[in-house]
């Protein structure tokens, strides 16, 4: 029973005729894979070949404990420059501490990640806000580019920001190789032609759009061994920075090296490296997920991240995650379940063991360019205009977080971007939205007055609070309450409606014991309406409802017929008024 429950549930239920759609769609996305690989692990500051390596069993260990049928796991961009930041500082790129500085990293990101997903902390992905992580991967991209423009040219670079490697560059632009950028160049004019025009033209000959589009996809691969097979028939190794010597055969699977100093040193961007991957890779897989009707378990994918970064480490890879432009290859491609990615690895598997040399000649320029078009595509402009519509604090945080990219570099951008969601969170909730309302004719609801045509009583006013009650908004609240009993002079009962208030702290209770005792010497009953359960519960641990001058309600409309009655018997009836929607 308990081998039965190691059995992936898809496989219990996997369809031979599933196997044609999954081996094409492995053998496409493993094509697209290859040059992403090689190009991410440069850009991270290590060996090309161990791109090869963080894209071998990270896809079979997303594939046994993941959720997504089809989402590609491995090396990705902005993981590569997280790397690259985070290792940078403390050891030289290409170095055996560098290197294992990479690895201990992928090992850290993945053991926060699977402790994660046994905890259950799948909702830990709202710990990151859209609009920053839009903000994050946008700026990310532009350094991306910015710090390949040097290898495109044949030349060297440094810098921690955008500005510094561009002025990096600039300095250096006179050495340029004319060899290198002449074949960067041309390969970064291809590639976007290929991007741009190459599924236009594959319709016009009659190809459907779906693979026309796949198609354009595979364009990176074709260029990558156009340049391969021209490098070593004019020998231009001899000219040009190559990827050099690719190990032939599998990694060996050893434990990482730890070391506690370095431990202590990457634990704080292990930790930002695997929330953000969490992000990233969630985001693709709900993406695909929606489109075929499947459900992504959040707590799931923790678990099949953290297994396939602690597998990455293991064969001496670094930082992995879901890739969306290899996960729509496979959807694309007609990928049935996650045996496409298992199919996929033993692909790469074969060309470790008897391809490598192919890739020896690899000029890194190319690359270069592989990456620039990579990174290009996940600019989103248009994601700061609609956040910026939709809301002003949004498209701060967005904008934010882009900028601190740039100008501070990964870590800052991003710590500021999570500043700048918290910051507008609490200035949100420290201005609660208070609707002094009243019951829409012949019914029991009771709606904004600035909204509906409603009906009032100049001496009982209806106020509804739609937002939690605790210290940073509950003055807010008490000047609100003040503005209101001054403009209705004739005012005997005072109504707060709570049924939007979840919760209510002590510093909030304290308060309303206060504005209950200053609402009597007004000779005003302050009573409460649709207080939700565990809201009740604490408030009767308080003394609150001991000293409450009026009453609690069950419902706004109980409290209007039993307060407007006890008027009455008191001789004090009011006639009604008419309040008018707003024309706003």
């Amino acid at each position: 029973m308990r081998a039965r429950h190691l059995i992936p549930p898809w496989l219990k239920h996997y369809q031979p005729k599933w196997l044609v759609g999954d081996s094409v769609a492995a053998l496409l996305a493993s094509m697209t894979l290859i040059p992403q690989a090689l190009a991410y692990a440069a850009l991270a500051g290590l060996p090309p070949y161990l791109g090869l390596y963080a894209g071998l069993l990270p896809l079979v260990g997303y594939a046994l404990f993941g959720s997504s049928s089809v989402l590609s796991v491995g090396p990705v961009a902005v993981l590569a420059l997280m790397t690259a930041s985070a290792l940078t500082p403390i050891a030289t790129q290409g170095s055996a501490e560098y290197i294992s500085g990479a690895i201990l990293l992928a090992l850290l990101s993945g053991v926060i990640l699977l402790l994660m997903g046994f905890i259950g902390l799948g909702s830990l992905s709202n710990l990151l806000s859209l609009p920053v992580v839009d903000g994050f991967v946008s700026g990310a991209a532009i350094l991306i580019m910015v710090g390949q423009i040097a290898p495109l040219l044949g030349i060297k670079s440094e810098g921690h920001t955008a500005l510094e490697i561009l002025v990096s560059t600039l300095s250096n632009s006179p050495m340029t190789d004319p060899e290198a950028a002449l074949m960067g160049l041309i390969a970064l004019t291809s590639l976007i032609a290929a991007r741009l025009g190459l599924p236009f033209l594959l319709r016009k000959m009659g190809v459907n759009p779906p693979r026309a589009k796949l198609l354009s996809r595979l364009a990176p691969m074709l260029i990558v061994l156009i340049s391969v097979l021209l490098t070593a028939i004019f020998h231009w190794e001899k000219e040009l920075p190559v990827v050099g010597v690719i190990p032939a055969g599998l990694p060996d699977l050893t434990v990482p090296t730890i070391r506690l100093s370095m431990v202590y040193q990457l634990l704080l961007p292990a930790l930002i490296i695997a929330l953000l991957g969490f992000v990233e890779s969630l985001s693709v897989a709900h993406s695909i997920a929606l489109r075929r009707g499947e459900k992504i378990n959040a707590d799931a994918e923790l678990r099949g991240l953290g297994t396939s970064n602690i597998l990455s480490a293991f064969s001496g890879g670094f930082s992995v995650t879901g890739s969306f432009a290899r996960t729509a290859v496979n959807d694309e491609a007609g990928a049935k379940s996650p045996l496409s990615g298992i199919i996929a690895a033993a692909l790469i598997a074969l060309v470790l063991l008897f391809a490598t040399k192919v890739f020896t000649e690899l000029p890194i320029c190319v690359l270069a360019a592989t990456i620039i078009v990579a990174a290009a595509n996940l600019i989103d402009p248009q994601a700061l205009i609609h956040h910026w519509r939709y809301d002003h604090t949004d498209g701060l945080a967005m904008g934010g977080t882009f900028l601190g990219v740039l100008l501070f570099g990964v870590e800052a951008g991003i710590g500021l971007g999570v500043g700048l969601s918290f910051a507008t969170l609490i200035w949100r909730t420290s201005r609660p939205h208070i609707a002094v309302v009243g019951r829409v004719p012949g019914t029991e609801q009771f709606r904004n007055v600035l909204r509906h045509t409603v009906k009032t009583l100049p001496d009982i006013l209806f106020l509804r609070i739609d937002e939690n009650l605790f210290f940073s908004n509950i003055s807010a609240v008490e000047d609100r309450l003040l503005v209101e009993v001054k403009r209705h002079p004739n005012l005997h009962d005072l109504v707060l409606i709570l049924s939007s208030v979840n919760r209510i702290d002590s510093t909030a209770i304290e308060r309303l014991q206060q504005i209950n005792r200053d609402l009597l010497k007004r000779n005003i009953c302050l009573h409460l309406a649709e207080v939700k359960g565990p809201v009740l519960d604490r408030l009767g641990r308080s003394k609150l409802l001991q000293e409450l001058s009026g009453r609690v309600f069950l419902s706004s409309y109980i409290a209007e017929l039993a307060l407007r009655q006890h008027n009455i018997d008191d001789d004090n009836q009011a006639p009604e008024s008419t309040s008018p929607a707003d024309p706003a």
